[in-house]
Order: C-alpha cells, then sequence, then structure tokens
C-alpha cells in the first residue's frame, strides 16, 4: 500500500467508523456476516483460480480446504449470535441474592487480522467472521506472498462488506511493520512463530493483546499394533495435501523400527493412488509457494537419499512427495519445522520413547496418534502436551467449530473457531446491578466493625455460590440478621431468600 500516512488514514477511518457505534446492534453484524458469506458463493470460481496461481491447488481441494469452513463459520455465526451475544448470568452470594450479575461480553474495538499464505482465505476471513460477529472493526493484512490471492481479497471484500470497518491494506513487511506501530485493541496473527515473536514484542508496546496462531514439528506417532495401512492413507493424505503447507500437517512419524519398512511401502502404494506416478503432472498435486521456500525445503534434504520421491523442478517450485527414513533425532531436518512435502520417520523404542522424545521438545500444535489400545491412547494424551491432537486420523480436530484450535507455548498463544472466536474478540465485562432498597443489609461491611459483625460477614461471602437455606437454618439466618440490627425485615428477608432456593432446585 503505500506510505506510513496512507496506513495512518486508513486506521483512523476504521476507528472512527468503530466508535460510531454502528457495529454495536446485532442486526448490523448479521447483515455484514450475511454479505460476506454471499462473497464466497459468488466469486468460489475467482477463488479458486487465484489460488491455482499461487500455489497449483486443484479447484477441487479449493473449496474442501478452505470455503466449505468458511461458510460453516458463518453459518454457525449468524444462527447462534443472539446467544453469543446475550448477557450471561453467573452465580451469586447472599449478599448480591437480590442483585442482577452477569457477565456482557462487548466489543474489544479495533483488531488487526495478520493472514497467512498457505491458506490465504480460511485463515483470514475465519478470525474476521469472529471479529465482525463480536462487534468489532478490523483491518485486514493479507499475506503478500499469495498474491493473487491478496489482490483479489483486497478487490472484493469492500464491495461485499463496510470499507470502512473492514478495509484491506495490501503489501508486504514494509506495511505490516508500519500497522504493528499503530495501537490495535486486538491483534490477529497466523504465520512462523519467528515472525510471531516479533509481532508480539510491537504488540506489547501498547499493551494490546495477541491471538497468535504458529506452528511447529507436529508428531505422528504410528503404534506398531495399530492398521498401519490405513494409518499411512490417512497420514499420507495429511502430509502432502496442499503441499505439505499446512501448519498441522503430520510433521514426521514417530514408530518401531519393526514396521518402519510397512510405512514407507504403505506410504508409497498410497501416493501411487493419489497421484499417480508422476505427481508432478497431478491436477490434485500443488506446489512449493517460491523460489526462497523451494531452497530452504531442498537444504533440509541435503545429505539423505530419498526412500520415496526426492525429484525436484525449481522452474516449477516443484518437490515430489518425498519419504526419509532413519533420520537422526538431533539432524538439522528435526529441528525446524519442514512446512513442504518432506516427511521424515524417526525411530523409537517404545511408547515409552516416543513420549519421552515428544516431550523433550517444543509443545506442538497438533499430536497425531494411531493406536488401537484404548488405556495406551489415554496414556500418549495424558502423558503430552499440545494444541491439539486427533487420534486414528490427522487434521479433523480442525474441522469443528466446538473445538478450540490453537497452539500452546511456541506453537501460540490463544484460540479461536466458531464461539471461541467470538469469545476470544470480546471483552468479558463484569456486571452487579442492585436497587438502592435494603440498606440494612449493608450493614455488615460499614464501620464501626467488630468479632459479630465479621462472623456475618463470614456467613454472607461463602467461597462459591449461594449457601443453601433450608428448614433448619430458617431461624439462624433470622438469627444473624438480627444481630446487624434489622429485626423488621430479617424475616420477610430470609424467607425470600428460602423460596428462592426451593424454586432453583424444582
Amino acid at each position: 500500500m503505500c506510505c506510513r500516512q496512507g496506513i495512518w488514514q486508513v486506521f483512523q477511518r476504521t476507528r472512527e467508523a468503530f466508535l460510531s457505534g454502528r457495529t454495536r446492534p446485532l442486526e448490523f453484524r448479521l447483515q455484514q456476516l450475511h454479505a460476506l458469506q454471499k462473497m464466497i458463493t459468488e466469486k468460489e470460481t475467482e477463488i479458486s483460480t487465484a489460488l491455482k496461481q499461487d500455489i497449483n491447488r486443484s479447484q477441487y481441494d479449493t473449496p474442501l480446504l478452505e470455503l466449505i469452513g468458511i461458510e460453516n463459520e458463518i453459518k454457525l455465526a449468524i444462527e447462534k449470535l443472539s446467544d453469543w451475544a446475550a448477557p450471561r448470568p453467573v452465580e451469586k452470594n447472599l449478599l448480591t441474592i437480590s442483585d442482577e450479575v452477569y457477565v456482557q461480553p462487548e466489543p474489544l474495538g479495533v483488531v488487526l487480522i495478520i493472514g497467512a499464505w498457505n491458506y490465504p482465505w480460511s485463515l483470514t476471513l475465519q478470525p474476521l467472521v469472529g471479529a465482525i460477529a463480536a462487534g468489532n472493526a478490523a483491518v485486514v493484512k493479507p499475506s503478500e506472498l499469495s498474491e493473487c490471492s491478496s489482490l483479489l481479497l483486497r478487490a472484493l471484500l469492500p464491495r461485499y462488506v463496510d470499507k470502512d470497518l473492514y478495509p484491506v491494506v495490501a503489501g508486504g513487511v514494509q506495511e505490516t511493520q508500519e500497522l504493528l506501530r499503530l495501537r490495535f485493541d486486538h491483534v490477529f496473527y497466523t504465520g512462523s512463530s519467528r515472525v510471531g515473536k516479533l509481532v508480539m514484542e510491537a504488540a506489547a508496546h501498547h499493551l494490546t493483546p495477541v491471538t497468535l496462531e504458529l506452528g511447529g514439528k507436529s508428531p505422528c506417532y504410528i503404534d506398531k499394533n495399530s492398521d498401519v495401512r490405513i494409518a499411512c492413507r490417512r497420514v499420507t493424505w495429511g502430509k502432502f495435501v496442499n503441499c505439505g503447507q499446512t501448519c498441522i500437517a503430520p510433521d514426521y512419524i514417530l514408530c518401531e523400527p519393526c514396521i518402519q519398512g510397512q510405512v514407507v511401502e504403505c506410504i508409497r502404494q498410497t501416493l501411487l493412488e493419489f497421484y499417480g506416478a508422476d505427481p508432478k503432472c497431478s491436477p490434485d498435486y500443488g506446489r512449493i509457494i517460491n523460489q526462497r521456500h523451494f531452497n530452504r525445503i531442498l537444504s533440509l534434504m541435503e545429505g539423505y537419499t530419498p526412500v520415496v520421491g526426492g525429484q525436484s523442478d525449481s522452474s516449477q517450485c516443484y518437490i515430489a512427495p518425498t519419504v526419509l527414513k532413519d533420520v537422526p533425532p538431533h539432524s538439522r531436518l528435526m529441528q525446524e519445522e519442514i512446512f513442504g512435502p518432506v516427511l521424515p520417520i524417526v525411530t523409537v523404542s517404545d511408547m515409552d520413547d516416543a513420549i519421552s522424545f515428544i516431550n523433550e521438545r517444543e509443545k506442538p500444535l497438533a499430536l497425531y496418534v494411531f493406536c488401537s489400545d484404548k488405556k495406551a491412547i489415554k496414556r500418549m494424551i495424558e502423558e503430552t502436551t499440545s494444541g491439539g491432537v486427533t487420534v486414528n486420523d490427522v487434521m479433523m480436530h480442525y474441522t469443528l467449530s466446538s473445538l478450540p484450535f490453537g497452539g500452546v507455548g511456541q506453537s501460540g498463544v490463544g484460540c479461536y473457531h466458531g464461539k471461541h472466536t467470538f469469545d476470544r474478540l470480546s471483552h468479558h465485562r463484569a456486571c452487579l446491578v442492585r436497587s438502592l432498597n435494603m440498606e440494612s443489609v449493608n450493614l455488615a461491611r460499614y464501620p464501626p466493625q467488630d468479632r459479630r459483625r465479621l462472623q456475618t460477614t463470614k456467613w454472607q461471602l461463602p467461597k462459591h455460590a449461594t449457601p443453601d437455606i433450608s428448614d433448619g437454618t430458617k431461624q439462624t439466618c433470622i438469627q444473624c440478621l438480627t444481630i446487624l440490627g434489622i429485626r423488621k425485615t430479617a424475616s420477610v428477608y430470609v424467607q425470600s431468600l428460602y423460596i428462592y432456593h426451593k424454586i432453583i432446585k424444582t
């Protein structure tokens, strides 16, 4: 885009639009969500064409991998928005029994959404769905690496949604840096851990909260007693779809030496089924995003002899689906996220060894376990940690809006999808509304204090919910209130509490 002044003007216009209050009514939010849904439906062909140009993605994969998920997020938000945005009653104590006490979700303000290039539509628009639903304004910064998609999004979005509230800023590193200098109310970033640290550092200057959807090396453990053929079929799809450029793709396989050969052969046969004898000619197999990433991935393969694949063509940024076996645990290949179509196999002696291997490294964004033993599955989940886990499949936890999607530690901060996005991009305001009546009930907190009043206050403020007012304790309640001098109202007050609890229990 542009210069610092231009970005500042976009930000100011967005801030003014938010402060006008037009995002507050639910009717306006629903209108914008319907408009976004219309854009996805009407422009599916153009979006698929842009992704074909960016990463050679199949026209059939784009709806499957991105657009259906966006549409489902929008539909869910439209259906549930009134529930999500409604006041949320909370438990009371004795002192607040007659008050209105609730949590009110309210907009944070102006959100910065920095999208990713590997899934440039879903990883940019899904956060936007939550931002709109929560009543925020949002500045959208798509990745410049997926250039065709970025330019198309900049052209399309203002035609469908409010252009002042949801502007698109195109450009590269300089534009992103300029945006990060501004005081947003939340920054939502999807990308690498290296850049995520820079985003967090910039946001900290303004004490701006962040959501960082990062990556890492997601392990895949295949137990020797599992159905290896089916496991490898599912792993092969998850690893090589989108040419391996998926943040939750299985990064490497852990298995015992006795099944390593079987794993290699099953992957080989599955690749032949999926992409044919020459994946380069397959319409379903993608390309690396650019020359820099192409060279980076090839450098990771140096010194290894692939047991499957290994071919490449720099003129097309093509790297064949590649499998490497007997990879040393401390090799360079095992030190950084591969983010490409190269699958190392590391052998472990047993599940204990696999668990130790996983726990010795940074916490991954995802963990995959293929196993038929329920006790072993439970143990693997309990004794490791990761952003998410899928058992006997890969990546499917991402598709469920009811599950929070996000990392832990180096793999991310915060989570989203469905209601989780709405909550992430909302301020949960604590509200207590009471009348000016029954002032005598407050005597226990006013000075002068004494031991009796302190004891009564402890009784009125239990640690958890309102104490149970049973028939046997009604007289005790009246006596406690009488100590405070509320002789005329004590009986009526406690009787009201008694009736209240009876109603709740029935």
